[in-house]
């Protein structure tokens, strides 16, 4: 039986975060046989609405079986069939399903990184993020719940509470937080095992309220590049390219990484932050602020809306928060300063703006509530 819940998270998707037109191409890239439900609705909704959809097939099982084998000359010829497709398209909705997040965890290292240089980056980073109306996100099968340490059915309300909240009124919520954000320069972040400086003066400040990511809740800049000095200790899982990395620690000497290190797959995380000459700068600054994500679950797109949370970025900055830093990289970190977390701080030009995952303004604090954002 369809869940009703999916009809709406479509007309959302199609309505307000890609805002799709009449005669408008969307490509519509489905990872997961259980995420086929809520293909249906939006291929049919935006039919309806006068778009025409290309649709495609893919997880991580399938692609797997292509990157152990392939040359570059064969990731060449796939980024040029998904880049003229991509090219073409007027927005994108990336749906992600997959049935086991691990599948990538034996591919050889230069292959991933051959993936990101010569498939990932021309397609998505250069062509969909920058072209394309665009928006990503995850579906609420077993894997996220086992990951999310919770059940199936506990895990799918939350997903529809956190994907279907009032993303307009998010919107609004943000305006003074991105006000506040365009008057900074100076910025310190101190947490356990975390004292960081940097400067985010003259670059763009960017809300991210459900038009990019769907869960989303959250305000990013980017520091000047060359300006990050200190040390950062992240205290929240993250699961790239099948391998879950914990308490990353990263140390900055004038904007570079001079020091990464991690409690398991040190050497590859070394790795990826050597994969070209930019991966070790940062490319986003930003402040998590959905009030129904409040713990990790492995899960980027979650983890880096958690109320109270922040993320730094190694590798490649948005246009729209221009530092200058182009990379393959964007691996988004996050580290949660809450009180359950440890706590931590947060200073603007040397004023205590954010203290134990708490606005300091209670106007601002109100703004992001659970009262105030739910649908």
């Amino acid at each position: 039986m369809k869940d009703p819940r999916n009809s709406k998270l479509a007309h959302n998707l199609i309505d307000y975060s890609v805002s799709l037109k009449p005669g408008e191409l969307l490509y519509l890239e489905i990872k997961g046989k259980e995420a086929l439900d809520l293909s249906q609705e939006i291929i049919e909704h935006a039919t309806a609405k006068g778009g025409t959809v290309f649709w495609f097939y893919s997880d991580e099982s399938l692609l797997r079986h292509f990157l152990k084998h392939a040359t570059e000359e064969q990731f060449a010829k796939l980024a040029e069939v998904h880049l003229r497709l991509m090219q073409q398209s007027a927005a994108y909705i990336g749906l992600r399903g997959s049935d086991n997040p691990f599948d990538l965890s034996d591919i050889d290292s230069r292959q991933m990184e051959r993936f990101q240089r010569i498939f990932y980056k021309p397609v998505h980073l250069e062509q969909r993020v920058k072209h394309t109306k665009w928006v990503v996100l995850r579906y609420p099968n077993n894997a996220m719940a086992q990951l999310a340490e919770t059940s199936r059915e506990k895990f799918a309300d939350f997903y529809y509470q956190v994907c279907n909240l009032n993303y307009r009124k998010m919107s609004q919520a943000m305006d003074p937080l991105v006000a506040l954000m365009q008057k900074t320069d100076r910025v310190r972040l101190v947490s356990p095992g975390t004292d960081l400086t940097f400067s985010i003066k003259n670059i763009g400040v960017v809300k991210c309220d459900g038009l990019r990511n769907i869960p989303d809740g959250e305000v990013y800049t980017a520091p000047v590049r060359e300006s990050v000095n200190g040390t950062i200790k992240f205290n929240t899982p993250s699961l790239k390219d099948g391998f879950v990395y914990n308490d990353i620690t990263l140390t900055f000497k004038d904007g570079k990484i001079i020091k990464a290190t991690s409690s398991a797959y040190e050497e590859k995380l070394n790795k990826t932050l050597d994969t070209d000459e930019n991966a070790r700068y940062v490319g986003e600054f930003s402040l998590g602020l959905n009030p129904f994500i409040l713990h990790p679950m492995k899960d980027t797109l979650f983890d880096e809306k958690i109320r109270g949370s922040l993320h730094f970025t190694p590798g490649c900055c948005y246009d729209e928060a221009d530092n200058g830093n182009r990379s393959a990289v964007h691996w988004d970190l996050v580290l949660i300063q809450r009180k359950e977390y440890g706590g931590g701080e947060i200073y603007f030009d040397d004023k205590l703006i954010r203290k134990d995952g708490i606005f300091t303004d209670p106007a601002l604090e109100r703004a992001f509530s659970e009262d105030n954002l739910g649908d």
